[in-house]
C-alpha cells in the first residue's frame, strides 16, 4: 500500500504530508519512495550501468528518450551510484551473467536513482549465503546514514533485524503482536513463543 500497488479498503496512507492513495507506484516513487524487491527487478538482458540509467531516466521523466542516444545519458551519474555500491568495475556485464548477490547491489543502486528519502525493503537478504547478507546489509547501513534515509523493511532473518532495526513490528498471521525496541521484542513472550524459541532462552541464561 506504501507503495501504491495495493489500495486500502479504508484509511489513510500519507507520505511526508501528502496523502497517497490513489496514486500509482511511480507518482510515489517520485516523491522520493524508492524500492527494493524479495525477487530482484533487473532487467536481465541490460547491462549493469543500463538498468541504473534507466533508474535516471525515469527519474528525469525522459524515459521516450530511449533511442540510441539515450545509452550515453546519465552515464556518469549511474556510474557514480554503481560506485557507491560497490560494483563499478562490472558497469558493462549484462545482468543475467550477474550472482544473485550482485543483482541486489545493482537494484539498490537503482533504489537510489531518484534520491529517495524513504526506502521500502521487502526481504532484502532472502536467498543469500550468510556473509553475502552481512555484507549487503552492512553496505545499506552506510548508504542509510550517509544520505540520511529512513528504510522500512520486511525480514524473516531475524539477526538481520534485530542488527539493524531501531523500532521492530511482528507480525502473526496478519495480526500486529508487537511494537517496540529491538529488546523489548526480544523480551517480548509472545514473539519469543512464535519466532524465536529456545535461542532466546538460552540467550538469556548465557
Amino acid at each position: 500500500m506504501l507503495n501504491g500497488q495495493l489500495k486500502p479498503d479504508s484509511g489513510s496512507v500519507r507520505l511526508f504530508g501528502k496523502e497517497t492513495v490513489g496514486l500509482k507506484p511511480p507518482e510515489i516513487w517520485r516523491l522520493g519512495v524508492g524500492r527494493t524487491f524479495q525477487i530482484t527487478a533487473t532487467y536481465s538482458s541490460m547491462t549493469v550501468c543500463e538498468n541504473v540509467q534507466m533508474a535516471l531516466l525515469s527519474e528525469h521523466q525522459q524515459l521516450m528518450s530511449l533511442t540510441k542516444r539515450a545509452s550515453g545519458m546519465y552515464r556518469p551519474e549511474a556510474l557514480a551510484l554503481l560506485k557507491q555500491v560497490g560494483i563499478e568495475e562490472q558497469e558493462d556485464r549484462p545482468c543475467s551473467t550477474l550472482a544473485y548477490g550482485d543483482l541486489k547491489r545493482v537494484e539498490l543502486a537503482v533504489a537510489l536513482a531518484n534520491n529517495p528519502r524513504l526506502m521500502l525493503m521487502d526481504e532484502p537478504t532472502a536467498g543469500m549465503a550468510p556473509k553475502e547478507r552481512v555484507e549487503l546489509m552492512a553496505l545499506t547501513a552506510e548508504i542509510v546514514k550517509e544520505r540520511n534515509l529512513s528504510v522500512l523493511f520486511t525480514e524473516h532473518d531475524m539477526d538481520v533485524v534485530f542488527a539493524h532495526a531501531d523500532r521492530i513490528l511482528v507480525l502473526n498471521r496478519g495480526e500486529l503482536i508487537a511494537d517496540d525496541t529491538p529488546d523489548n521484542v526480544r523480551n517480548n513472550s509472545e514473539v519469543q513463543t512464535i519466532y524465536l524459541g529456545s535461542e532466546t532462552e538460552e540467550i538469556a541464561h548465557a
